[in-house]
This record gives C-alpha cells, structure tokens and sequence, in this order.
C-alpha cells in the first residue's frame, strides 16, 4: 500500500464501497488482494483520518509490547489487532513480533539516522598523566599505528615525487 497516494487510496475506498470486486481493485492499482480489504476494513474503522499519518510513525516500546501481547497472549489475530491500533500493514505486527521472539521475548528499539560522532569518547581530550594503564596503552597503540600510516605516506609521496622528477627532460 505505500505506493498508493492517499487520494487513490480514498478512490480505492469509494470504489470499493460502489460495489466494485476486491480482485478488479487490486488488479487496477496493481497491489494485493488482501492488501485492499486490508486498506478497506482499515478506513471502516478509523475513517480517512488514518491516511493522514505520514512516514516513520513512531510507536513506543510499551504500546508494542501491548499490541504484541494481544496477538502471542490474548490470542487476537494480528490482521484484527493491526486494524484495531491502525498499523500501516500486517507485516509491520508480523515483524514486531518475530523480532520480539528473536530477541529473548524483550522489545528491541532500532537506532534511526547516522550514527552520532560527537558521542564517541574521544581519548585525545584526556591528557596521557590521568589515563588509567590500559588507556594509555590503547592511546599508545593508536598514536603507533597513525604514525606508521603517515610514514607510509610519506614515502610513496617522496617516492612519487622522484619518479616525477626523472620523468620530466633536463633544462640545459
């Protein structure tokens, strides 16, 4: 369903209601057949409003350790239950609750966007005299390895540098 726009989804809806066949529907916008009467029982129950929310919904740890509870506890089919909470699809219930079980039966929250750099403990702040031994020891073999890089460096880029030298012709 997220291809559709929310004016086809509405169209979808009316259609629908005017006795249109599920098949003809899903064949028209080229989506699945369970996916319309999912589309369409989605709206009996919110109405239009539920096609307002944007991407990205967020959805707190406690709200889906309640909804998954419905479905592995309570014994609620997830179509029914991801109706009842307006989830976007099915499979949004399907993989919280596969997560959920992976996970040790605990809610994992993935972490969205690029990962902060300003978070990482940056051990060039702290002056070598308060760092614990094996701070120092990690600092150490940093600072080593970014000093044998940069000679590395140096030397292709000396050796660069002569090669260019005797290429070029001899002034006289």
């Amino acid at each position: 369903m997220a291809k559709l726009t929310r004016e086809q989804k509405i169209e979808l809806y009316v259609k629908r209601k005017q006795g249109q066949t599920l098949p003809s529907l899903s064949k028209e916008y080229q989506i699945n057949t369970r996916n319309v009467e999912y589309l369409i029982r989605l709206i009996d129950k919110h109405g239009f409003d539920i096609l307002n929310s944007g991407k990205n919904k967020y959805y707190s740890p406690e709200l889906k350790l309640e909804i998954i509870n419905k479905v592995i506890i309570d014994g609620q089919s997830t179509i029914s239950t991801a109706i009842e909470y307006g989830l976007g699809s099915t499979g949004i219930l399907s993989n919280w609750i596969r997560s959920y079980k992976e996970n040790g039966y605990v809610i994992v929250e993935k972490t969205r966007g690029r990962p902060s750099t300003m978070n990482k403990k940056d051990q060039f702040n702290k002056k070598y005299e308060d760092m614990t031994p094996e701070e120092k020891i990690k600092y150490l073999e940093n600072r080593n390895q970014y000093l044998e890089a940069e000679v590395e460096y140096l030397k292709k880029l000396r050796a660069a540098v002569q090669a260019r030298k005797n290429r070029q012709p001899k002034k006289k």
